[in-house]
């Protein structure tokens, strides 16, 4: 493998492509997140090759939909009125979402979803229930919104400043009721096949994938290096 070192430039183009692979529905969330932090940490030309071996070439689009289509709706609801709403799994996310608890229970697990751009925008309504929204870890999350004998919170491990990441924005309004915002180490895993170049990835990071400890935004190589990998430590 090349051994020539990746330069900023080389970095952001391999973010745009991923980007662009999100929007034509090749890529979920979580995977988004995860190759777009292994881009910026890459050090060398091969390892940014890794992230895009399995996507069509940089400038390389998918069709076009055909005009008269039917029109993408404004926002997506998911309501629950003393019971409980849930979407997880594979779904895709085209326009705004909304999700609305009334004495109930609304989750949206946006890990497995795929996006149709950079940013995923909520309005979380919880009255007298509660909503939560599970993201993975890495992305930026933007929570406005007010809180009326009730809470609206985030505990997500989000990036290091300055890596384009995904952006999560939630307007939520809490009535006696809770909007939580939660990263994928707070949530129960999702099951994923191996990627191949997650296998050669950890390879090329030190084999086995313990070579450092994991700290607030990323994988801690032993050289310093910011890399993906799972949420534990070897001391």
């Amino acid at each position: 493998m090349s051994e020539v070192r990746a330069s900023d430039a080389e970095r952001e183009a391999v973010v745009e492509q991923l980007k662009q692979a999100s929007v034509d529905g090749r890529l979920t969330l979580v995977e988004l997140t995860e190759r777009t932090e292994a881009a910026y940490t890459a050090a060398t030309q091969a390892q940014l090759a890794l992230l895009t071996q399995d996507l069509p070439a940089a400038g390389t689009r998918a069709p076009l939909s055909q005009a008269g289509g039917a029109p993408v709706r404004k926002r997506r609801w998911y309501v629950a009125i003393m019971g409980d709403t849930k979407r997880r799994g594979k779904w895709r996310i085209e326009s705004e979402l909304g999700a609305c608890a009334v004495m109930g229970d609304v989750v949206l697990d946006l890990r497995e979803a795929e996006v149709r751009g950079n940013t995923v925008d909520i309005v979380a309504t919880a009255v007298m229930g509660d909503v939560k929204i599970i993201v993975p870890d890495g992305v930026d999350v933007d929570l406005e919104g007010i809180a009326i004998m009730g809470d609206k919170k985030t505990n997500v491990v989000e990036a290091p400043p300055g890596m384009d990441v995904p952006v999560v924005r939630v307007k939520a309004y809490a009535i006696m009721g809770d909007v939580r915002i939660i990263g994928d180490s707070k949530a129960e895993p999702i099951k994923r096949a191996l990627s191949g170049w997650r296998e050669h990835w950890r390879e090329l990071m030190g084999g086995d994938g313990h070579s450092g400890s994991w700290q607030s935004g990323g994988w801690r190589q032993g050289d310093g290096h910011y890399g993906i990998g799972r949420r534990y430590s070897d001391d």
